[in-house]
């Protein structure tokens, strides 16, 4: 069963809130009850696997992969646009990645852009729906990543892009080889060791062979959405504007706007997602009754990270409403602000 009903952004505002608790509660449950299949996939495959992706709902990686909540870490974004100069970024993603070397697991950085093979305009608006500069901002991340990590063989970027019509992965192999997943069927999957071993060379064996159930996972996935009648949205229809972190029970569709606390200028994104969500309540796409600012920060343990977070949500709150005040002050009336915490161990949103 879809967690969106098609006629979800027609319902009052209060209806719309209700569903996002429910929605929040049942990802929780979900990831919990989840615990014993994800530690023995870990046990498996001990890679460290981070995605860096867009904030569009359609971008579900465990979903794509058939893999289990909460093996695949992402940092999410508005456009899919980072940059590791970002001081803070840069800070938390390479902590990440040398924590998990620390501990002697590998890590593969799976740097993700969108498109759609069916129409041009289903791809990632935050690159105005243009392919090659979408698939140009992820290979100069990963031109990053293989910068500060040159010395160790333990660390991996690979450009993947996902095609939304069918969910198929692409990946884009070191020498400007392409493996794209929607040319096949599962029956490749015999196949599909070596296919990789052509494309990535110079990924370790280990990675390798953790990264195979994901391509697997992702041949029976996405042959199935092709067998299905899809509804394939394009209008944008966001009530919700995002800022922090803790948002990956928000995978669906044309919901909300996420803002990652990464960029140094946060009112650049913060005022573009404004813009966006004012224009959908000026062409009727959805009511005038309610626009939902979100933020939410995770916290680890109870006591001082937990009361941090709490003020580190306050601040993201405020410092949107502020933006927004200044940069598209018509939407201000219209604006419901809540802050929340996550505890991450048990993905359990709180609100504050």
């Amino acid at each position: 069963m879809s967690d969106a009903t098609p006629e979800l952004h027609q319902q009052p505002f209060a209806d719309r809130l209700s569903w996002l608790e429910q929605l929040a509660s049942r990802h929780s449950a979900a990831f919990i009850a989840g615990t014993a299949a994800r530690e023995a996939y870990l046990a498996q495959h001990p890679t460290k696997i981070i995605a860096l992706k867009c904030m569009d709902g359609r971008i579900h990686l465990p979903h794509a992969t058939q893999t289990p909540l909460g093996i695949i870490q992402p940092y999410r974004n508005l456009g899919g646009i980072f940059n590791l100069g970002w001081p803070y970024l840069g800070d938390l993603l390479c902590d990440d990645i040398n924590q998990a070397l620390a501990r002697g697991r590998p890590v593969l950085i799976l740097i993700s852009y969108h498109f759609s093979a069916g129409a041009r305009e289903r791809g990632c608006a935050g690159f105005q729906h243009d392919r090659d500069a979408a698939l140009a901002q992820a290979l100069q991340i990963r031109d990053q990543l293989q910068s500060i990590f040159a010395a160790s063989e333990q660390c991996y970027a690979l450009v993947v892009g996902f095609e939304t019509d069918s969910d198929a992965l692409v990946l884009h192999g070191s020498t400007g080889r392409m493996l794209d997943l929607s040319q096949y069927s599962p029956d490749l999957s015999p196949q599909l060791p070596a296919l990789l071993q052509q494309l990535c060379p110079l990924l370790p064996a280990a990675m390798q062979r953790d990264l195979l159930p994901l391509l697997l996972g992702n041949l029976r996935h996405s042959a199935l959405q092709r067998q299905q009648r899809r509804q394939l949205d394009i209008e944008h229809r966001e009530w919700m504007l995002c800022l922090g972190r803790g948002f990956d029970f928000l995978h669906v569709p044309n919901i909300a706007l996420i803002i990652g606390p990464f960029s140094p200028d946060l009112s650049q994104p913060v005022k573009k997602a404004a813009a966006i969500i004012l224009n959908n309540i000026k062409q009727q796409r959805i009511p005038a009754d309610g626009v939902l600012l979100l933020a939410s920060v995770p916290y680890q343990q109870a006591g001082i990270d937990r009361r941090r977070a709490e003020l580190k949500a306050a601040f993201f709150c405020q410092f949107a409403k502020t933006v927004i005040a200044e940069q598209e002050p018509a939407l201000l009336p219209l604006l419901q602000s809540r802050s929340a915490v996550m505890y991450w161990p048990e993905r359990r949103l709180e609100w504050l």
